[in-house]
């Protein structure tokens, strides 16, 4: 195997996109069938979502690192991250049912809401920085929710929409990353890429 630039921890089509904007073709280093990935995302309890976000990002990367250890694999920057949603303290996580995804996009209607995403990177001992973003909807109806959750693209994302998708459109103000918010702030993740000596 050739060593890579870069390994990235994450299933996500948007980070991978996201991370080649940067002119990084990283390797990827998924879960093997018999890790339970979406373990590392249980909240704990009364957790705050600043801590959540950071917590799961580290954890998701040192479980890559042993995997990379396992596999025997060739030495590269491990990179991992993770996002969240937060209203009023609560950490909206992904919906596991069509009925969650309405619940969350009851709350998040005419509503200004938090969105936080953690990268970490390194090879040994990891970096972390978190992007926090601001995003405000306009008021939806209960027909727009239906819709949008009957298209099948609030499963499987935090908050229960994709900003790059048609969410889009109820979205009156955003301050902050719009990448962060789809999933790997690239000005943070940028930051981190000097620090590894990735980027001159």
């Amino acid at each position: 195997m050739t060593p890579p630039v870069l390994y990235l921890a994450s299933q996500s089509p948007r980070r991978l996109a996201l991370i080649r904007q940067l002119g990084i073709e990283p390797h990827l280093l998924l879960p093997d069938e018999h890790e339970d990935a979406e373990a590392l995302e249980l909240p704990l309890s009364r957790e705050k979502p600043l801590h959540y976000v950071e917590r799961v990002t580290l954890l998701k990367w040192q479980a890559a690192r042993a995997r990379l250890r396992q596999r025997a694999w060739p030495a590269a920057p491990i990179l991992s991250s993770d996002t969240t949603v937060a209203l009023d303290g609560d950490i909206l996580g992904k919906p596991e049912s069509r009925a969650e995804a309405v619940r969350m996009l009851k709350r998040l209607s005419g509503r200004r809401h938090e969105v936080l995403t953690s990268v970490v990177l390194g090879r040994a001992k990891p970096q972390q920085l978190t992007s926090r973003s601001q995003v405000t909807f306009r008021p939806l109806s209960a027909k727009e929710i239906k819709a949008y959750v009957d298209s099948g693209e609030p499963m499987g994302k935090a908050g229960a929409y994709a900003i790059q998708g048609a969410a889009q459109r109820w979205i009156s103000e955003l301050r902050g990353s719009y990448s962060g918010v789809m999933g790997l702030p690239l000005f943070e993740t940028d930051q981190l890429l000097h620090q590894v000596r990735l980027r001159a």
